[in-house]
């Protein structure tokens, strides 16, 4: 059926109607309001553990802490002054000497990292030391698994036992029985914590990595969330990306190529409905604190160095040119969350000056963002430092937990800190002479238990009010995630975060309404 001229005019005017309902005007973007893409192209088990599911061997992990101890002498197997010397097995309890970080090679190869950095070894003679400070076969162990017990073959086909003067030696020739005491072992896991991009692409191998995170990247977010956003009031997002995104579609191993389409993906529907796009670079090349939204292999923190800052620069560089001249781009944030112990301010400011000088080369009017460090930092020390003269932001991450001071505070005890702390933190920032305030990330949680609707509602709405008031904005994290009250979706269509929506505002109100009224004119 064909819709008379006056049929099209109106289908015209609603579309418009819906462009502008959807849109983003200068006005809008007096302030930010996103959502961050967590867990879609840089992967955070915690967020979608069923990821890892069909991974064999899932508890052991790259980055997976173990302690060993000897069936037969019952003692722990130590790395002493954590490692640099002959592996001794004479420990009745066991510390961080005692422990071992996993390397993943395959599902049944392993290398095992000590405490100071270095790798057990086979390569001087039949004794196992500490010594190696970089891994290769003399590294690599076949582990042969019994529940908590195990085997543990070099790759010459000989097995680790121990001998009744408390070493480790590599020369037992046989195949071992499970009541060999001596070639035995009982391990624990003791951490099992990173579940990020390198665990998931280590742990299935190339191809079912690429299998499982092409389906991921596809179904995780599409342009029907992004639709929701616009309907809620969010006018950004903020898109988490991993150092690799450059190097598609074939990065480096073992990470896995498809980000960068994704991340096209992402900017065409903001397209469609009216969002801006931050693109954030969470994950550097060696990790810039540890944790496995970095993509850490181990826990350890390797980017503050002179080859790492390069690479990283060469990212940032590699994304503003491919997306500088996009209108949907509002902003490059450099760098997510580095660590204040492990990251040098003076290492982070240079690093950030320069990150700067590179995205103005490709545009004048992009939004460079640098994150505060986490950890024991001031904010105010990148407002002291000169990091750049236009559109300039500092992020900030605000959450009532993973501090010891949150976990016995009761709902208004919360509430009330959100004013009392948060709020005149914002609002002395806002006045310094520097960079624009951003909450990048905040979410509806905390670590009070039993809460109900009607508390979620006052403490998400006290966090509206207040991280409202930041000069730049603020960024919910995150869209989707398994824990719900984490969750940006679960949490608006539930109404345990309320408030902000666009649905609501009298322009939009008025303007819906005006159309209306001459639909019902022109029809009756």
């Amino acid at each position: 059926m064909r819709l008379p001229r006056s049929g099209l005019f109106v289908f015209g005017v609603l579309l418009s109607v819906f462009r502008l309902a959807h849109s983003s005007t200068d006005k809008d973007f007096a302030k930010v309001r996103a959502v961050n893409l967590g867990g879609w192209l840089v992967v955070e088990g915690w967020i979608k553990p069923s990821l890892f599911d069909g991974i064999p061997n899932r508890d052991m992990l790259d980055g997976t802490q173990v302690q060993l101890k000897s069936v037969g002498l019952q003692k722990y197997l130590s790395a002493g002054d954590g490692g640099g010397g002959n592996l001794t097995v004479d420990r009745d309890a066991a510390s961080s000497w005692e422990t071992f970080k996993l390397w993943r090679i395959s599902m049944n190869e392993f290398q095992f990292r000590c405490f100071n950095g270095q790798f057990l070894t086979a390569s001087d003679g039949d004794v196992i030391s500490a010594t190696a400070d970089s891994p290769g076969d003399s590294e690599t162990f076949y582990i042969e698994r019994n529940n908590t017990l195990l085997h543990i073959k070099l790759l010459n086909g000989s097995y680790l036992q121990v001998t009744d003067n408390n070493q480790l030696t590599s020369n037992y020739t046989s195949q071992p029985g499970w009541d060999d005491d001596m070639a035995t072992f009982e391990m624990t896991i003791v951490a099992n914590n990173l579940h990020g991009d390198y665990q998931l692409a280590n742990g299935y191998g190339p191809e079912q990595a690429k299998s499982v995170l092409t389906e991921h990247r596809k179904n995780f977010v599409s342009g029907s969330d992004f639709l929701f956003m616009a309907q809620k009031g969010i006018n950004a997002v903020r898109i988490p990306v991993g150092w690799w995104i450059a190097y598609d579609p074939d990065p480096p191993a073992p990470f896995i190529g498809g980000s960068l389409n994704a991340l096209d993906r992402a900017f065409y529907w903001a397209q469609i409905y009216g969002l801006k796009c931050i693109i954030d670079l969470h994950a550097a090349p060696g990790s810039q604190n540890g944790m496995e939204h970095s993509a850490s292999r181990d826990g350890s923190v390797d980017w503050p160095s002179e080859a790492n800052i390069q690479k990283t620069l060469d990212v940032i560089n590699f994304l503003a040119q491919r997306y500088a001249d996009n209108p949907y781009l509002l902003g490059i944030e450099l760098l997510n969350e580095p660590s204040a112990a492990a990251v040098p301010l003076d290492t982070l400011v240079s690093y950030y000056k320069t990150g700067y000088q590179i995205v103005r080369s490709y545009s004048d009017t992009a939004y460079v963002i640098f994150c505060q460090r986490i950890g024991n930092a001031d904010p105010m020390e990148l407002y002291q430092a000169y990091l750049g003269a236009t559109n300039t932001v500092v992020d900030l991450h605000y959450y009532n937990l993973f501090d010891p001071y949150f976990e016995n505070l009761n709902a208004t005890e919360n509430i009330q800190f959100i004013y009392k702390n948060r709020l005149p933190q914002v609002q002395s920032l806002n006045h310094a002479n520097g960079p624009l305030v951003f909450i990048g990330e905040w979410v509806n949680e905390w670590n009070v238990t039993n809460a109900s609707q009607v508390q979620y509602q006052l403490f998400g709405n006290a966090q509206l009010e207040v991280y409202g008031e930041a000069s730049f904005g603020w960024s919910y994290w995150t869209l989707k995630c398994n824990s719900v009250h984490w969750d940006y979706e679960w949490n608006i269509k539930n109404r345990y975060l309320i408030g902000g929506s666009l649905l609501i505002s009298p322009s939009y109100m008025l303007l819906v309404a005006g159309c209306l009224m001459y639909l019902f004119s022109i029809l009756t």
